[in-house]
Order: C-alpha cells, then structure tokens, then sequence
C-alpha cells in the first residue's frame, strides 16, 4: 500500500469509528473493565472472496497499536463457510468498540471482490479488462475501489481530478465533440497537467467524428450503449488509434460478447453498487 492510501484509509477509519463511537461505545463501558485483554477470531459464514484483511488490522491498530493481529487467510483468497480468517488479541474494549466497524467494512469489500472475481473468470483469457465506474457509496469508494482490485478488476478514475471524461452532456452543453475535444486538450495544455482525456461516443457517426478531429488529444473512446455488432463495428473504425471502453447495460450474461468484439475495457458499475455484502462475524475466543 502507498503512502497516499494509507493516509486516506486512516482518515476513512478514523471518520467511521467517530461516527459509531460518538460520546462512548456505553454497552461495552458499562460491562466490560479498561485493560483487560481478550482475543477473538474472524469466522466466515458464506463462500466467496475474501477481502479487507488490511483494513481490519488497521482498524484495530488505530484504536490500540499494540494490538496483535493473525492473519490466517489473505485478500483475494477464495474462502469457504467455517474458515478463521485472523486471530487478534487486545483489550477486550477495543475488540468490542471495533467489532461492528470491522465487519461492515469487511462484509461489503468481500461482496464487491467476490462478484468482481465473477465477471472476472467470464474474461478469462481475453485482453479486455475490467474497469469499475464512480458509482460509489459516498465517503467508501476507497475501500469499494480496493474491493474491485482484490477481486481482480481495474480501477476507473478515482474522482473527477483524476481523468478527463466527456460525457454526452459535456458534449451538448459545450456544443459538440469538436469543440469539445478542443477545450478539453487547450485546458490540459495550457495548465501542463498530465490528464488523459475519454470521450463519449452515443453512435458510429460520432467515432467517425472523434476519429477525425480526436488523433493526439483523445486517449480513449467509451462505447456508450452500442450492441455487441456495433462495438465490432467501431474497434474496425478506430483500428487502434485510440483505447476502447464499452460501458452501458453490462452483464455477466452479455459481458463476453463484448469482450469477444475486441474492445480494450468495459467499465461495469453493478460491481460496486449491485454487490451484496457476504456473511463474517467476529467471535470472542474464552479459553
């Protein structure tokens, strides 16, 4: 992990235990005595793909660094109900006032992993790769677009700062794909920034458009909505001058026709927002 991630996922923890914590997690103050140590096992309860090992330990970690965390399994790691997915040991609070944090993250990381590893195995074997979209929960897409990593797909843009991308209301409120291929290049341009653009196109005519006035300045074409056929159609068009995206519609039952028509990537935004979390729990070990 980068630097830049660990900062961001120190932040996301800390925001998110605040947030359940508030003034004091009372259940467990009211019961349980400051500095006795207690030890609990991660347990799997549904087969899938296993991921946020990172993002456990250092949750625990955050509320008490000495906390000795086991790893017994690793992300991406297929995994099968009745396995033991770590051991950690700290205070007994700090396993109690963490428990929910750790699991709603991990839960959701192996939803996303797990149905990204299914499209995944569709493409096995193919060149297309596997991109995910910004339709992210709000103040997650850390950990959403890291769930997509681990489950063997590509990572889109992060955000809006990251990449160019003219959609189709760019595009009409800018007055065209000329004008607006031509804005977009003079702005990267002129601030020296190292942004690739993408744009947008809704049919063949406007590949043929983009083909046109794009060479230089474009990166990459998304195939918005077009058929299988069409997507065929267009990577004859473009012949390799510029990347190629299908986006619009993909599923698990239509994604290796696309992939079969030679486009580069296909974006798919059910990876993260149609993914349902899988079933951990987090049990105490009394010995």
């Amino acid at each position: 992990m980068d630097a830049s991630y660990e900062k961001q996922l120190h932040l996301l923890l800390t925001r998110a235990l605040e947030e359940d914590e508030g003034s004091g997690d009372h259940s467990t103050l009211s019961c349980i005595p400051a500095g006795k140590k207690g030890k609990a096992v991660l347990k799997v309860k549904q087969d899938g793909i296993l991921a946020g090992m990172h993002v456990a330990e250092a949750i625990f970690r955050l509320r008490e660094p000495e906390t000795r965390f086991v790893a017994m399994m690793h992300d991406s790691q297929p995994m099968k109900s009745g396995d033991l997915a770590f051991e950690v040991e700290a205070d007994m609070q700090t396993l109690l006032t963490c428990e929910r944090l750790v699991l709603n993250c991990m839960q959701r990381m192996s939803g996303i992993a797990t149905l990204t590893k299914s499209y995944v195995d569709i493409l096995k074997g193919l060149p297309t790769r596997l991109l995910d979209t910004r339709k992210t929960t709000p103040n997650f897409r850390l950990l959403e677009k890291e769930a997509v990593r681990i489950g063997g797909g590509y990572n889109h843009r992060f955000g809006l700062y990251d990449m160019i991308m003219l959609k189709d209301n760019h595009i009409d409120f800018c007055g065209g794909i000329a004008p607006a291929i031509q804005a977009a290049h003079s702005y990267v341009q002129s601030r020296g920034l190292s942004l690739a653009i993408e744009i947008e196109a809704r049919d063949l005519a406007q590949v043929e458009e983009i083909c046109r006035v794009g060479e230089g300045k474009v990166l990459r074409i998304m195939l918005d909505n077009f058929s299988p056929e069409a997507v065929r159609d267009a990577v004859r068009l473009i012949a390799g001058r510029f990347e190629t995206e299908a986006s619009g519609g993909m599923r698990k039952d239509n994604i290796l026709s696309y992939a079969q028509a030679g486009v580069d990537f296909i974006s798919v935004g059910g990876l993260i927002h149609q993914a349902t979390s899988l079933d951990l729990s987090l049990k105490a070990v009394i010995s």
